[in-house]
């Protein structure tokens, strides 16, 4: 699978895909929010995810786990939430949990996305 010029994104996904299907097919859908929002990330895998950065700012990421994947926001505890769907207790940083790629219009992860991108611009 080859969806990054770079190798290490093409060998998180791979990995994901060892988990499940369904996981890959949600992890791709991620990836495709956050560089549509921005055409200016750059993606690497850190902290055993693949993470996108922004003026080397480190904006946010997705984190594979056995039943579902995590979208971590950096600065995610400034965000409005107001429907409570991010979770953490952090001093900074918030997650939302993907289990089903439903989960991506359900939680509103591009609303998400959009904070993370404009917290950055500060």
């Amino acid at each position: 699978m080859s969806i990054s010029s770079n190798n290490k994104v093409n060998a998180f996904f791979v990995d994901i895909q060892l988990i499940s299907a369904a996981q890959l097919d949600a992890a791709v859908a991620i990836r495709t929010l956050f560089l549509k929002a921005e055409t200016t990330l750059v993606e690497d895998v850190k902290y055993g995810g693949l993470v996108f950065s922004l003026s080397d700012q480190l904006v946010g990421g997705i984190y594979a786990y056995k039943n579902h994947l995590s979208i971590e926001f950096s600065n995610g505890a400034a965000f409005s939430d107001v429907n409570k769907i991010m979770e953490g207790k952090g001093k900074k940083r918030r997650h939302i949990k993907i289990v089903t790629i439903d989960d991506l219009s359900e939680k509103n992860v591009v609303y998400f996305i959009a904070q993370a991108l404009a917290a950055n611009a500060l």
